[in-house]
């Protein structure tokens, strides 16, 4: 290790997780009642529970209960396809060769459903305000794309993006938002005027309970809507779309989607530490914060004044002029070791080595290599082949990915103690001496 360590920190004997599950007892006794009463398929009491109390958590008039964020996304994403393009062929996408700008700085959940319903994702470029979508790169789009008419947000480690301008964007140019509010669960945003939660901003609205979310089920998702008739068909689409006959008859390409009741039984019994969760992470974060107020670095941004992220994760960004050299390939990374700097490789591998788990910033869509032949759009234009042999081109910059070559997520569990916080905060310190 290249770094000078207090001689004093040893490895932590427990790991320490970037986020995982914390339970309470309560969600045992709820799976044991869908198996005591044998509701242990995708209809019982835990399903219905959970679609009213996070509807109404939400803002929203329902809920759908799905296998996952994923499924949420892809039927959120289809239903949006259907509802522009109409009803597609049992072979075919309902987005068949029609763009759909997209988050790049996020989980490639986000996008695959696009994929999966054969549109073409276009990614629009991150800004530094809050590392979510950037609403003049977006701006930007229409007017290289302006017959596309959807549009896939996704909240970056809870904290919500600038929904007022991106909706204003979309509203001017005909589009529908999809919002991918997986990470963002129990945030919220003030929009004209009204504080409003995430997963209630857009025209389709989805949200996850994947095992290291603020609310897990182990598993599981949400389609949130205020139209009854969306839910219906999600619902429908969910579980085979089996239409109203007395056999099995389909008439439109279905899914296997629906949520378990066993599994809505481990989110039954997490919603009522919802708000717990989020004030255990902000506590973390803000201790990074402090610990880290003497560091060239700054901990991931949010707008205090237009929103209340959720924590999810803690994550820092190196400033330019700390950084120490660093390369990656798509599988691994390189440093060289320099007095008074660091870099998110050094980090991870010193944290690693403590027994304590980080993660690189998400990679940006458009370097990622099932997408590298899609288009990917800046506050400039066309982020592809800018360089010229023979002319200097000035004003180019791609934003996630300099988030994503200087930023890293730290250790965010909210059953790390502060004694265990604070010896990460030294070890981080220690790799910039």
């Amino acid at each position: 290790m290249s770094f000078k360590a207090d001689p004093s920190l040893k490895p932590f004997e427990k790991h320490i997780y970037l986020s995982s599950p914390t339970m309470h007892g309560e969600e045992a006794e709820y799976m044991m009642e869908a198996y005591n009463t044998n509701w242990m398929s995708t209809v019982g009491k835990n399903i219905n529970e959970i679609e009213a109390r996070i509807a109404s958590l939400a803002g929203v008039r329902y809920a759908v209960a799905l296998s996952c964020g994923t499924a949420a996304l892809h039927l959120a994403t289809r239903l949006a396809g259907e509802r522009l393009y109409g009803q597609a062929r049992p072979n075919a996408g309902t987005l068949a060769g029609k763009t759909v700008f997209a988050s790049d700085v996020t989980f490639d959940a986000s996008i695959n459903p696009i994929a999966y319903e054969d549109g073409n994702a276009v990614f629009i470029d991150t800004e530094y305000d809050t590392w979510n979508m950037d609403p003049a790169a977006l701006e930007k789009a229409f007017e290289l794309y302006p017959d596309t008419k959807l549009v896939v947000v996704a909240h970056l480690y809870g904290t919500p993006g600038k929904m007022d301008e991106i909706r204003k964007i979309c509203d001017a140019h005909g589009a529908l938002i999809v919002e991918d509010a997986a990470e963002s669960f129990g945030a919220k945003y003030l929009s004209d005027g009204v504080w409003k939660e995430t997963g209630a901003l857009g025209d389709y609205n989805c949200i996850s309970f994947n095992g290291n979310k603020i609310i897990t089920g182990s598993s599981g998702g949400m389609f949130l809507t205020d139209s009854k008739e969306d839910a219906d068909k999600v619902k429908k689409w969910s579980t085979q779309s089996r239409e109203d006959a007395p056999w099995y008859q389909h008439e439109e390409i279905g899914f296997n989607y629906r949520m378990s009741n066993v599994i809505a039984g481990v989110v039954r019994g997490q919603l009522p530490y919802l708000d717990t969760h989020i004030a255990q992470k902000k506590a973390i974060y803000e201790r990074y914060k402090e610990g880290f107020k003497d560091l060239p670095v700054k901990m991931n941004p949010y707008d205090e004044t237009k929103s209340v992220p959720n924590f999810w994760l803690s994550c820092m960004i190196i400033d330019p002029e700390a950084m120490c050299p660093q390369v990656r390939d798509d599988s691994k990374a390189l440093y060289t070791p320099e007095s008074g700097k660091s870099c998110p490789t050094e980090i991870l591998q010193t944290l690693s080595a403590y027994n304590a788990e980080g993660r690189p910033i998400w990679k940006p869509m458009h370097l990622q290599p099932i997408y590298r032949a899609h288009p990917f759009v800046t506050t400039n234009g066309n982020g592809r082949a800018r360089s010229n042999a023979y002319i200097q081109e000035t004003g180019m910059r791609d934003v996630g990915a300099d988030i994503f070559s200087r930023g890293l997520c730290l250790p965010s569990d909210n059953k790390m103690t502060p004694e265990q916080q604070d010896v990460i905060i030294e070890l981080i310190k220690d790799c910039f001496k």
